[in-house]
């Protein structure tokens, strides 16, 4: 079968006196039939490409899912009188919510079944779930198209009857006052999908009450509760810059007062409790630090945890007698214990050369008792409580891993590599014990590198199926990313984008000069921000890999940073710059994967998107596949699978979402010619 072909309607772009023509902009009609006739061609053609796999795909799905514990339940955690868990029953999709009042002795009542919301649908997608103060009334929040709009539901607990009256057209979020009547809740502005809006609606009224409106498109707007469930936080965000209101939450209909101003550049968030402000704030402090203020004065502070040029402060908990931080110093996150009676601090253990830790569900704050979670990349995910006067740990569960795994058979380490200039990049790589790591192995190297969100090494039963085909599984913490702290991260944004590139690309080379892989056995794997990298490394390096894995891959990045009707455009000027200035636009030019497409060869690439995907449009992905073809000067195999009923975070459902996997790494081992 050939390669479908998409016809090329020359579009003219200018800005900033440059002109640039898009042939497939056209791709962008979501409702126009050419537009799905063509995707629904790749998708034949990719199905074609790939036939000969569907033995090895049925094969890889049944062992991933023949991996996940069928009838399996999370660690009931306490808050308000009940324990609150979920749970999944065997060869059903959707998880199971339920709560135990004061003993887990007592009989469950389920609160929600998806599996029941989900019948008849192709795409189910629960957002939140929240009780009343009372626990009478429970409100969820459901997505049927992948769009990430929400529709919020109200169930009466004691009779199982959920209310006609809905709420449309949220962004999924549900906050409870605590009047028991009252709902909080976030509306999207219709084109952009940005967060725009604050409601209240009070249930048997039937009244919407809009309570805040941020006007300026850069921010977004969130609504929370504070650790005493005194105060509604309402949170104006951007990349650079918060600002907070709050609201006594037992007087849903007060305005809002501000907190602080906003002030650009300044980064805080904000909680209550013992009669004070918590604020985890950047002001004059890079890494975050703490400080408390009184409740009419929330701008006079007292500092708590000072800044630290080493450690990043990621998180805290508050309790009664404790203060909990979760930090990151060399990469690795530490949980730090204060006793704020004593004074006294210490942190809890962990042995492996290279892990993710962090704080669990901790609702009640008079406890000694903390609940965390523990991973690394051969230790499956592991959730404990930690005495904190006693030191002692208790394991409540370790996540089961079904069939004979042994996790003695894995091992993981950190490795580092030197970048371009001088940098020293940290990777977690993990591999099958026994296998020769000077050995030439097929290795798939993963990252993101964006929003300063940290790819921690964690476990994944999934990526067994590679290991135990002899892969090297690798992690870059390439910049972008905050695992070597804020600095990192600002390193690797703005007009300093292309070191996250770049890292990734010394990275592989790391890995091909040490004989860990060759550029023949070599493959690379990133989605959303890092589907971008993935676009911009094979413009820039495609000599060093075999195959790319692109999922939702934001590739036409001055196209879409220039339309602020698309969704999350102008909230993302601070993370990849504004291109109406001309600075960030030739920036942004000279790396955008779209736009660097160029005559040479390319390794074989697989790219994924959703039609509704709400975060990166599906013709990004779509107009680059299509431009690709026509510049490429090799043989290798470009396809691209559109899910025709998803969005960006793809199919819903505990084994269905595997079927994607499954024919990704298909894709890979068909490559290698690992068939089995």
């Amino acid at each position: 079968m050939k390669a479908p072909i998409a016809p090329q309607k020359p579009h003219i772009l200018n800005k900033h006196g440059h002109e640039r023509i898009d042939n497939y902009y056209w791709l962008n009609q979501r409702e126009d039939q050419e537009v799905i006739d063509y995707l629904n061609k790749e998708n034949e053609y990719t199905q074609n490409f790939l036939a000969p796999t569907q033995q090895l795909q049925d094969k890889l799905y049944e062992e991933i899912v023949g991996r996940i514990k069928q009838n399996d339940e999370s660690v009931p955690y306490f808050c308000d009188g009940y324990y609150f868990y979920s749970r999944y029953e065997k060869g059903k999709e959707y998880p199971i919510f339920c709560r135990k009042k004061e003993s887990l002795e007592n009989k469950e009542e389920i609160l929600l079944d998806v599996n029941e919301l989900a019948k008849d649908q192709s795409y189910c997608q629960v957002s939140s779930i929240s009780v009343s103060p009372n626990d009478q009334l429970l409100a969820y929040s459901v997505d049927y198209v992948g769009r990430r709009l929400y529709t919020v539901y109200i169930k009466d607990l004691s009779t199982g009857e959920v209310y006609e009256e809905t709420i449309t057209q949220t962004n999924g979020d549900i906050v409870w006052a605590n009047d028991n009547q009252t709902i909080f809740y976030t509306v999207q502005e219709q084109e952009t999908l940005r967060d725009h809006k604050i409601f209240s609606y009070k249930l048997g009224i039937k009244e919407h009450k809009e309570v805040f409106h941020e006007e300026d498109d850069t921010f977004g707007v969130a609504i929370s509760k504070s650790r005493d469930k005194q105060f509604l936080v309402i949170t104006s965000y951007s990349t650079l810059t918060n600002e907070c209101h709050y609201i006594n939450a037992l007087q849903p209909d007060d305005e809002p007062k501000v907190i602080l101003l906003r002030e650009r550049g300044h980064e805080y968030s904000v909680d209550f409790y013992n009669n004070q402000w918590y604020l985890y704030t950047n002001k004059e402090a890079q890494n975050f630090k703490l400080v408390t203020a009184p409740f009419e004065q929330p701008s006079q502070w007292t500092e708590l945890i000072p800044h630290r040029e080493d450690t990043l402060l990621e998180s805290y908990e508050l309790f009664e007698n404790y203060l909990v931080l979760e930090e990151r110093n060399n990469g690795l996150v530490q949980i730090r214990i204060i006793d704020t009676n004593t004074h006294t601090t210490h942190n809890i253990s962990f042995e492996e050369e290279t892990y993710s830790t962090y704080l669990g569900v901790n609702y009640e704050p008079n406890t000694k008792k903390l609940r965390y979670i523990y991973t690394s990349m051969t230790t499956p995910h592991s959730v404990l409580d930690y005495d904190m006067e006693t030191r002692e740990k208790t394991l409540l569960k370790q996540h089961e891993v079904q069939g004979e795994f042994d996790s003695a058979n894995y091992e993981t380490k950190r490795i580092w590599a030197t970048a371009k200039d001088g940098t020293q990049v940290p990777m977690s790589i993990v591999y099958k014990k026994g296998i020769n790591l000077k050995g030439n192995n097929p290795t798939l190297l993963y990252a993101y590198g964006s929003y300063g969100i940290t790819i921690n090494p964690s476990f994944s039963s999934v990526r067994l199926s590679l290991l135990d085909r002899g892969f090297i599984y690798a992690i870059a913490h390439i910049r972008g990313s905050e695992y070597l702290g804020r600095k990192w991260y600002e390193d690797g944004k703005l007009l300093k984008k292309m070191n996250t590139f770049t890292d990734f690309i010394d990275c592989a080379k790391h890995l091909t000069n040490e004989g860990y892989t060759s550029s023949d056995k070599l493959c690379a794997m990133g989605g959303s921000a890092g589907g971008m990298l993935m676009g911009g490394i094979v413009n820039l390096a495609p000599q060093l890999f075999k195959a790319i894995i692109s999922a939702v891959p934001f590739v036409d990045v001055v196209t879409t940073m220039l339309d602020d009707s698309i969704p999350l455009t102008t909230g993302e000027y601070d993370e990849w710059g504004n291109p109406n200035e001309k600075e960030y636009y030739e920036y942004m030019l000279s790396y955008s994967p779209y736009d660097q497409v160029k005559a040479q060869d390319y390794p074989a690439l697989l790219v994924t998107t959703g039609l509704h995907d709400s975060q990166v449009q599906y013709w990004e992905p779509a107009k680059w596949v299509a431009k690709l073809r026509t510049q490429k000067t090799d043989n290798n195999p470009l396809l691209l699978h559109t899910n025709m009923e998803a969005g960006h975070s793809g199919t819903t459902g505990r084994f269905a979402i595997h079927k994607e996997t499954a024919m990704e790494y298909a894709f890979l081992l068909h490559l290698l010619a690992i068939n089995s």
